[in-house]
């Protein structure tokens, strides 16, 4: 069994500087005996559940990475199913670079942090658009939230390609109000 977000992100030219740095057979072990990371479980669906908001990356006609933050309630992010994610696109920003970059290009990531824990987990996948008008109902009654006052212009849905867990080195703590609310009040 292979890891697939190792199989697509360990280049020849990432394997070299792994090589070059001595992480390469730690990486190795991961490549071949960690996985295959292609599907998401329990774990990964509670943790998206939680999220309230999520950075994803795209890729433009001149070739250089886009990326975007994405926020919403908490859950915005739908897992639809093991292989494949969903958002409401709300209106907002009207640079629609991400929408645009999608037209040419299906390839995106994601990163999703959870800074209190500092956990991040990150995704790979190809994503579609299609307005409120064109989008499944089905998928429709999932995204929307009645709860936010957004107006829902798109649906994105993602088909994974693979995931990985990162490490917590370096994800610095951060609270949201309500978090700190709770660790004010632990402390009083």
């Amino acid at each position: 069994m292979s890891h697939r977000f190792a199989d697509i992100t360990f280049t020849e030219s990432v394997k070299a500087v792994q090589s070059h740095y001595g992480s390469r057979p730690n990486n190795d072990r991961l490549q071949s005996l960690a996985g295959p990371n292609d599907r998401l479980g329990p774990r990964e669906a509670s943790f998206i559940a939680q999220r309230d908001t999520f950075y994803m990356a795209t890729i433009g006609e001149t070739g250089w990475p886009y990326v975007q933050h994405r926020g919403g309630p908490r859950g915005f992010l739908r897992v639809l199913n093991p292989g494949q994610l969903a958002f409401a696109d709300f209106r907002g920003n009207t640079q629609l670079i991400s929408t645009g970059n999608v037209a040419s290009e299906d390839r995106c990531s994601l990163i999703l942090v959870d800074y209190t824990n500092r956990k991040r987990l990150k995704i790979l996948g190809r994503v579609r658009i299609e307005s409120t008008s064109a989008a499944s109902p089905a998928i429709l009654d999932r995204v929307v939230l009645d709860s936010y006052p957004g107006k829902v212009e798109r649906v994105f849905t993602i088909d994974v390609t693979a995931f990985d867990w990162n490490c917590p080195q370096h994800i610095t703590r951060r609270y949201t109000i309500d978090e700190f609310a709770a660790l004010d009040s632990l402390s009083t």
